[in-house]
């Protein structure tokens, strides 16, 4: 099975993009990472996200939980939100090819601080199109970093990415993309890769309780 990684406009030869709006969604659950799980699912047919509960037992949060995510932003209330303090460094990542995505495992060391609680930095990867719309619009594509508290809670910030000039943190990760699932490019390749360079230079974001967008 081979993952293809579209997202033409925005990831090309040249790995163009202009990074816009942020989202912080922390969510109440606690993982170890941002896991596939065992049974077979998908975002389509009878795989896809209304099944997900009935696929395996892990799942049934799918159905009883409180929270969602992805949204569509459309109602905005001015909140005095505190700032997302992003303490991003260059490290070695696994890139890891799940048959979803490409998934950018990262060394220990970065981390954002939200109202005093620190989370640190698990991994980052990509969906096309956007998961999160604004307004009814939907954007070429989305990076997701997630991150954990030392109580295991999981916050995940969300970038909407839209076409743009040649973005340098992109170009060397799309270097070493895993084409097959279940492939693993080992990090020592990419150990430049500066999350940060993947963080618009406006910081001010929206934010709401969601879930994972994964089973």
């Amino acid at each position: 099975m081979s993952l293809s990684i579209h997202i033409p406009k925005i990831l090309g030869a040249a790995a163009s993009a202009a990074l816009l709006g942020m989202l912080l969604a922390p969510s109440g659950s606690h993982a170890e990472d941002h896991p596939a799980g065992p049974a077979h699912w998908s975002y389509e047919g009878h795989d896809g996200p209304e099944h997900w509960a009935t696929l395996d037992p892990k799942y049934a949060t799918c159905s009883g939980g409180h929270s969602q995510s992805p949204i569509n932003i459309s109602d905005v209330q001015q909140s005095g939100l505190p700032p997302i303090t992003f303490d991003y460094r260059k490290a070695a990542v696994d890139d890891v090819n799940n048959g979803h995505t490409v998934q950018f495992q990262l060394a220990n060391g970065s981390a954002i601080t939200v109202a005093g609680r620190r989370y640190e930095l698990l991994q980052a990867h990509f969906h096309e199109p956007s998961e999160h719309t604004v307004n009814g619009k939907s954007y070429p594509a989305e990076v997701h970093f997630v991150h954990r508290d030392a109580n295991g809670a999981l916050a995940v910030v969300g970038v909407l990415i839209a076409e743009g000039t040649a973005n340098r943190t992109l170009s060397t990760m799309w270097a070493y993309l895993p084409k097959a699932a279940g492939e693993t490019q080992q990090g020592g390749k990419s150990s430049g890769f500066d999350p940060a360079g993947l963080l618009p230079k406006k910081r001010e974001y929206y934010t709401y309780s969601g879930s994972l967008t994964t089973p």
